[in-house]
């Protein structure tokens, strides 16, 4: 099947569709920052924060969308208060 990511709507849908499939209604085991062996394996040089789920899917923030090297993630909680995970050396 071919999407249309040209369109703005359709982008979208699309992209959100695929985090829902892929995140939604997982269980996290696990939280850590990515080891030097696995930094290395990705060519990168910045070791980011690493969630691991129960099915054993894992995901990690990337610098930009071609996975170029470690990237940090920055969150919120309810209460409005910033949270930010930065990238290791």
């Amino acid at each position: 099947m071919s999407v249309d990511l040209s369109n703005e709507k359709k982008r979208n849908k699309y992209w959100n569709d695929y985090a829902n499939k892929n995140l939604k209604g997982k269980t996290v085991r696990s939280v850590r920052y990515m080891t030097k062996e696995e930094c290395e394996d990705m060519m990168w040089y910045k070791r980011p924060i690493v969630i691991e789920f129960t099915d054993g899917t894992l995901v990690f923030p990337s610098m930009d969308d071609e996975g170029n090297d470690g990237g940090a993630l920055f969150g919120q909680t309810k209460e409005g208060k910033e949270l930010t995970f930065p990238v290791l050396s």
